[in-house]
């Protein structure tokens, strides 16, 4: 990351600490935000493995980044000089730094505080949109692939989800009779794991899919899947839903979830 603007080290450290705790480690003026990361140096190493499917120039293209946390995507994004640039999270905490650290790189990057269920309030497609470590944290994650395909992706989607169980692509009919029950013990059937209390200590892991579901989630919403250049990360390009579905509901709910 570009030099902190016009502050010393120790003005950095001691603002990143009154901004903290931080779950995106970056690198402001030479101070990382999160050096303590359990994950080591997150989400960088990440972006690493699968930077390649994006282009290294965006040509001013429009990115949306729901669930931006403290702005790392949005901010590489930029870098490959993206035209506009949205970022949208549901805690105000992330949003903060996401500004900061946009601020002291010198890029030019809008933040929002909204939640994914009201992304048809930003009245705008994007060419690219950004829904990486979000879906897994919702009580409603068919409703946010719909909501995200029907309002704000014009062209391509970068998508991450934790995933558990199985993870073979399944050969299955297109229908089965009502008296079939074995097919649902199968292994590699589409499952949604549902967490009543907390995984990993986080009570806002909701559901977790195995790959076969999550694939048939994106296939289902109108998401073609291009490619799966790492587990778990797939760009996926807009197309038309294969069956017909009612609109999604027009809900807001008081505590939706994180982003």
């Amino acid at each position: 990351m570009d030099a902190g603007r016009g502050r010393t080290r120790e003005d950095l450290q001691r603002r990143i600490a009154e901004l903290g705790p931080w779950f995106h480690n970056m690198e402001i003026g030479g101070v990382q935000t999160a050096p303590d990361h359990f994950l080591g140096d997150y989400p960088a190493f990440k972006w690493r493995g699968f930077q390649h499917v994006i282009p290294e120039d965006l040509e001013g293209r429009s990115v949306l980044d729901v669930g931006c946390n403290a702005g790392f995507y949005s901010l590489e994004m930029k870098r490959r000089h993206a035209g506009h640039v949205v970022g949208i999270d549901s805690d105000p905490r992330y949003l903060a730094q996401a500004r900061f650290a946009a601020e002291q790189s010198g890029l030019d990057i809008e933040f929002r505080q909204m939640s994914v269920y009201d992304v048809g309030q930003l009245r705008e497609k994007f060419d690219l949109v950004i829904f990486m470590g979000v879906l897994y944290h919702l009580r409603h994650p068919l409703l946010a692939l719909d909501l995200l395909h029907e309002h704000v992706v014009a062209d391509r989607m970068l998508f991450q989800c934790l995933q558990r169980g199985d993870e073979r692509a399944p050969d299955l009919q297109e229908n089965y009779e009502f008296s079939e029950w074995t097919v649902f013990d199968r292994p590699d059937y589409p499952k949604l794991f549902f967490v009543e209390e907390r995984y990993a200590a986080d009570p806002t892991n909701w559901f977790i899919p195995n790959k076969a579901a999550m694939d048939a989630m994106l296939r289902s919403s109108g998401f073609t899947i291009e490619a799966n250049p790492e587990r778990e990360v797939y760009l996926c390009r807009r197309g038309e839903r294969h069956y017909m579905v009612e609109p999604p509901p027009r809900i807001s709910p008081a505590n939706p979830g994180q982003l």
